[in-house]
């Protein structure tokens, strides 16, 4: 029982620094479209849609490949490679929205394609993450929908320190390049941590 408690609540620490990742994350995806395309609506509708877009993807392939191949090294992997898209993002996203304002696609088109080029696929693996989670965690179907509210719970709470986190301290701290960096090297640490995990017992 002691083992089991073990691997939930790691699971429980990996979707919580997930969804603070993920939240602080859009909030930087605002003050890396800013410079070229300012902080206008279009750009928040055009960042929120993205990001809702990806994490929908997200939760349908997290759900399909935790069905099929429920692995320690696939949920680790579904961390880790947002988490080293983000230790480079910020050498490619400033000369790509840089690229596009320079093509002047008007208010609406510009932002979006931006947002679209550069957060969807991020937001897709992030997105997976509490789904595959939610397989890895479930040990009993009559308490699965308990499992399912607790870690959707955690990781909404994780959101929310995130958001404020990056809002309020996280880019004043650090700025954005480096704030961006910092969430991927955290979504770095969820891998490994991750690979600790034990392999599921089959589920009643």
């Amino acid at each position: 029982m002691d083992r089991v408690q073990s691997q939930l609540t790691l699971i429980y620490v990996i979707v919580f620094v997930n969804g603070a990742a993920l939240m602080g994350f859009e909030i930087l995806g605002s003050r890396v479209l800013a410079p070229s395309f300012g902080n206008s609506v279009f750009v928040w509708g055009s960042l929120i849609g993205v990001f809702m877009a990806g994490m929908a993807l997200g939760y349908f392939f997290g759900g399909w490949l935790g069905d099929r191949w429920p692995s320690r090294f696939l949920f680790s992997l579904l961390l880790g490679l947002p988490g080293l898209l983000l230790l480079v993002f910020p050498y490619y996203s400033f000369p790509l929205t840089e690229l596009l304002a320079d093509y002047d696609l008007g208010p609406r088109a510009g932002p979006f394609l931006a947002s679209l080029c550069l957060f969807l696929v991020p937001s897709i693996f992030i997105g997976a993450v509490s789904p595959y989670a939610f397989v890895l965690a479930v040990r009993d179907l009559r308490s699965a929908g308990r499992s399912v509210g607790a870690l959707y719970a955690i990781s909404t709470v994780g959101s929310i320190v995130g958001t404020l986190g990056t809002s309020f301290y996280l880019i004043l701290w650090a700025g954005t390049r480096s704030s961006i960096q910092l969430t991927g090297c955290l979504l770095i640490a969820a891998a490994l941590a991750a690979l600790f995990l034990r392999p599921r017992e089959s589920v009643r």
